[in-house]
């Protein structure tokens, strides 16, 4: 019976997790709706109409325990550093494949920058259960593995044009 799964060795799927990285951005803000619909019993029609006012409507609601306004105006931060991040992700791996790194070390870091961005996900919303070291370890393993795909495909492209 054949897989439909991926050998991650060998079949080489570093550009879908690009979209992948996208959705992961995109979630803190899914979170921050559904809690403070939840909280408020409020429409999001104003967020809607005004999404980049969101953590100012948050921190301006009078409806809000304070623990879960400040978990919304975090979660909208992250997803801020998500999106910020994203190039430097999608920049990473298209110089990984462009250099023509093995599957395995592209779908390694590929994977391992995902589970970064959902980690600093988490640790940045919960912040007031977890220390911010943790945020910010989690943010340079995300970092580092943009770095080591850049350096990698340096590498590579220096030995192939000597």
């Amino acid at each position: 019976m054949a897989s439909y799964l991926p050998n991650l060795a060998r079949d080489n799927i570093s550009l879908y997790t690009i979209p992948i990285a996208w959705i992961v951005a995109i979630m803190p803000r899914f979170y921050a709706l559904s809690t403070y619909t939840a909280a408020t019993n409020k429409s999001n029609k104003p967020i809607a109409l005004q999404p980049r006012d969101f953590s100012k409507i948050a921190a301006d609601e009078q409806g809000l325990d304070n623990k879960t306004r400040q978990r919304i105006i975090r979660a909208e931060a992250a997803q801020a550093n998500g999106f910020e991040n994203l190039g430097l992700f999608a920049a990473a791996v298209a110089a990984g494949n462009a250099a023509g790194l093995e599957a395995s070390t592209l779908n390694g870091v590929a994977i391992a920058y995902i589970v970064s961005r959902v980690v600093y996900n988490h640790v940045y919303i919960y912040n007031d259960l977890l220390p911010s070291q943790a945020r910010t370890a989690t943010f340079f393993v995300g970092v580092g593995c943009c770095m080591a795909l850049f350096v990698q495909a340096g590498n590579k492209t220096k030995r192939t044009l000597l």
